[in-house]
């Protein structure tokens, strides 16, 4: 059997029922990537609508390979490639170099400061996943707050009121960061990665060590299909768009901190290291989310201003793709005098935290990021806090935003406060690495640096 008939002969390949399940989501993801399918629209939503069973995903395979075979429609206005060569020619002309070399000291308080930011940045916003923006203002209010300013530790009499579970992670249950996907294969699995490939590290290579270091429940969205996808043979990029509705969701652009990491002051090189994470599971902006992270923390291991920062990251990634657009909307709505609440709800009326494909997709979540970062005026407390207060995916876009600002501050400028809890210690379920130090994790670090 060629590659291209096993592409596609996996109807009903076990645990596959999810893609009927997520068919409108794929079809508004072809959409947007400028697919010119508007004419399976009905059939698509007549699918959706079907019993659940064999006959209703064997239908979804049929529109699978319709979409995926559709021409681009006419006009369309982005340049959206996922290859890296063609991302790299697709980046803007003007690009900025930043200086590389920082004192040892220096570079290690930069990136402890990192992988704490991250980490309560992470914690902060894991008890409120999931959880309208509306609902967790109702948990602030209720601790006598305004505005989100401390970890989530609801009374017992909040927690009934707003029937929120008793079990989620509330700062009273914490002793270390329990395991969290955003920690588990945003930073650890780079570290694995890392130890046992090196820099020079292929895609076909995470997918081996995803396969042979953590369980398929360890995964969510686009990582847990491609997972499925390389447990029967396929291979990058293949396993990225084979049934993947998910695959410019938030899941690679929060992987990309540890190749920010090891590559201060080196944008291309943390973006060209994070596109070869990235492809194993998404594709277009999926992939620009994670290059651009890692470049803004490759220029925040060497840079004091956070636009700057920004605009390290978009340099790196296509100048026509719609999250460029978008990231530039939210730094011209800042330079215009918009308030960060004018500038949030902006954001909030382009894409709605209630719909799955909203609340989860990279552009929006980005978005939020970039919009903390520049409100936040460098302070680590007030960025995190808004960061999550303001809803859609909040553990990552926490993680995300402490990251930047860790590595910027260094560690001994992020209050203790957020970092006592952690004890040190972060909980993962990958193998090897089920309970680590966080302070070995430093060390791991700069043992992969150049």
């Amino acid at each position: 059997m060629n590659i291209d008939q096993k592409w596609f002969d996996h109807d009903r390949i076990p645990g596959m029922g999810w893609y009927s399940l997520n068919l409108k989501n794929d079809y508004r993801q072809n959409v947007e990537e400028g697919k010119d399918v508007a004419l399976y629209e009905d059939v698509v939503n007549a699918v959706a609508n079907l019993p659940a069973g064999p006959i209703r995903e064997d239908c979804a395979g049929v529109l699978f390979k319709a979409m995926m075979e559709a021409p681009m429609k006419e006009g369309y206005p982005y340049v959206e490639p996922s290859d890296l060569e063609e991302i790299r020619a697709a980046r803007p002309q003007n690009r900025k170099g930043f200086a590389k070399a920082l004192p040892d000291d220096a570079l290690k308080e930069k990136i402890h400061g990192a992988w704490l930011g991250r980490i309560c940045g992470c914690l902060l916003g894991k008890p409120v996943e999931g959880l309208h923006s509306n609902v967790i203002k109702k948990i602030i209010k209720a601790a006598g707050d305004e505005t989100l300013k401390k970890y989530f530790d609801p009374s017992p009499e909040t927690i009934k009121e707003l029937e929120l579970a008793e079990d989620r992670c509330w700062l009273r249950y914490v002793d270390g960061m329990p395991m969290d996907d955003d920690t588990n294969y945003t930073t650890l699995a780079a570290v694995w990665i890392l130890k046992k490939y090196g820099r020079d590290f292929t895609p076909l290579n995470v997918v081996d060590s995803w396969l042979e270091s953590m369980p398929k429940t360890a995964y969510c969205t686009a990582e847990q299909i491609a997972y499925l996808n390389a447990a029967i043979g396929i291979v990058p990029p293949k396993t990225a768009v084979f049934r993947n509705p998910y695959r410019e969701w938030i899941g690679a652009q929060i992987r990309g901190d540890y190749y920010g990491y090891i590559n201060p002051g080196d944008t291309q090189k943390a973006a060209e290291m994070a596109w070869r994470d990235a492809t194993v599971s998404h594709v277009k902006n999926g992939i620009y989310g994670e290059m651009f992270v890692a470049a803004m923390l490759a220029a925040a291991a060497v840079s004091d201003d956070i636009t700057e920062v920004i605009q390290a990251g978009l340099q790196e990634i296509p100048e026509q793709s719609r999250l460029t657009e978008a990231i530039e909307k939210v730094m011209a709505w800042h330079k215009s005098g918009l308030s960060a609440e004018e500038c949030l709800a902006k954001i909030h009326e382009m894409y709605d935290e209630a719909n799955g494909y909203d609340w989860c997709h990279t552009i929006p979540n980005a978005m939020v990021v970039a919009a903390c970062l520049l409100y936040g005026n460098m302070d680590y407390a007030k960025s995190i806090c808004m960061a999550v207060e303001t809803g859609f995916d909040t553990d990552c876009n926490g993680a995300t935003v402490g990251s930047i600002l860790g590595m910027m501050l260094g560690a001994k400028k992020i209050p203790e406060y957020w970092s006592k809890p952690l004890n040190n210690v972060v909980h993962t379920s990958i193998d090897g690495y089920e309970s680590v130090k966080i302070t070995d994790l430093v060390e791991l670090t700069l043992s992969h640096l150049k």
